[in-house]
């Protein structure tokens, strides 16, 4: 009823405020994304609760590129963790804005032969790192996730011929080149290191804890000392029997895994004790001739993905069996598959032999997710690929792409 003078009385304040606000988050706690969406809409204090990373986080672990590992760690901790769950659904859904950032003239692609042109590239928080020819170059990310700058920073050189792969670790890079050789770059310094490392072309490298692995054409793969007075010394040579393709080293810095071109009659997937060299065991038995495997990921130390020309995605759990895979996924269009990576819980992204496609995978789904053809009507294999939670870059032969998912 009206006051005296004619003014409303004022509303007594809800029994809700009276609560600590440890309560309201534990209440809050059992609503879903669209729930909590509509509590924000109530009231400013209601919006800021409800805005609360410690709500979203048990959320955004359910989704797809959230920036949370399969074990709960934040991947992405500068982000707001609304902001990811909302992004989350452009991924889910293939909404997003493509663009072709840069071009380059193409050679003629002959997959590992003396003659070819393979994109590869690294992403970190502020630098896109892009080999092109036998350069590598830092081409910086426009602040607030507003694309990629044309033009690069820095160029990495010391390779005779074209840059095989590299790798991105605590502000080094180390890549194999097609001169058989590996160059170490300090990434905020003139510091560069060079040494002869393969009688062919160096196809793969990896670089954790103060060793590189690499793999190469000659059918070997190689461990190298980084420690003082040991740069570039070989530690061990592994006789693989078969050309090296791609090469990773385990989270635990125990072991490491080679995937090779499967042109004999063991499995084209081995791991590798790193302190002795010896052969710890194979995975799978499966594999038909010439089912190369061209790109491994460990997510965890345990668990492991591979892709090649067989069309298949393939999970690893070595903890659970060797001989077989704990899930795959086929390219529905019975292509090979060139690259692959994951967010370390529930999605795959993988770069396919023809037309340019990306497709993304749903880890709890058996079919592909969403598919982006980048390079109709020629056709060129995706090279490489990465991604951050708001964007994908795919690099093919003579372009890059990226797939911005914030702006659909």
């Amino acid at each position: 009823p009206p006051a005296e003078g004619g003014s409303r009385a004022a509303c007594p304040p809800s029994p809700l405020w009276a609560l600590p606000e440890e309560l309201l988050l534990l209440i809050c706690s059992y609503l879903d994304a669209q729930a909590l969406g509509r509590l924000a809409q109530v009231c400013r204090r209601l919006r800021f609760l409800s805005g609360r990373d410690l709500l979203w986080r048990r959320i955004a672990r359910g989704c797809l590129n959230s920036g949370f590992s399969q074990l709960g760690t934040d991947l992405a901790p500068g982000i707001p963790v609304k902001e990811r769950v909302k992004v989350s659904q452009n991924w889910r859904h293939g909404r997003c804005r493509r663009e072709t950032v840069l071009k380059w003239k193409c050679k003629q692609v002959v997959f590992f032969s003396s003659s070819f042109l393979m994109p590869w590239m690294e992403l970190d928080d502020e630098y896109l790192y892009l080999s092109q020819a036998e350069n590598i170059q830092a081409y910086p990310l426009c602040p607030e996730g507003a694309g990629l700058q044309r033009h690069p920073q820095a160029v990495f050189s010391g390779h005779q011929e074209d840059v095989c792969r590299f790798v991105l670790v605590n502000s080094h890079i180390v890549s194999g080149g097609g001169d058989g050789s590996i160059v170490l770059h300090k990434i905020h310094g003139s510091c560069s290191v060079k040494f002869s490392a393969h009688e062919q072309e160096v196809n793969c490298v990896d670089f954790q804890g103060g060793l590189i692995v690499s793999g190469s054409r000659d059918r070997t793969a190689k461990v190298w000392s980084l420690s003082t007075g040991r740069v570039g010394q070989c530690l061990h040579t592994v006789q693989t029997e078969d050309r090296v393709w791609s090469i990773a080293i385990s989270p635990l810095l125990s072991s490491f895994v080679t995937g090779t071109a499967c042109c004999g009659h063991t499995s084209p997937l081995r791991i590798w004790d790193l302190e002795s060299g010896q052969l710890l065991t194979c995975l799978g038995t499966d594999f038909h001739r010439g089912a190369g495997v061209l790109d491994v990921f460990y997510e965890t130390p345990s668990l492991l993905l591979s892709c090649g020309y067989d069309t298949y995605i393939r999970y690893w759990d070595i903890r659970t069996s060797t001989r077989k895979c704990v899930q795959e996924w086929e390219e529905p269009h019975d292509s090979a598959l060139y690259c692959i990576r994951s967010d370390k819980n529930h999605m795959i992204a993988s770069g396919s032999s023809y037309y340019g496609v990306v497709r993304l995978w749903d880890k709890r789904q058996t079919r592909c997710l969403q598919s982006f053809h980048l390079c109709s009507p020629t056709s060129s294999p995706v090279y490489c690929l990465r991604f951050s939670t708001t964007h994908l870059y795919a690099a093919v032969a003579s372009a890059l792409h990226v797939l911005d998912f914030t702006a659909p």
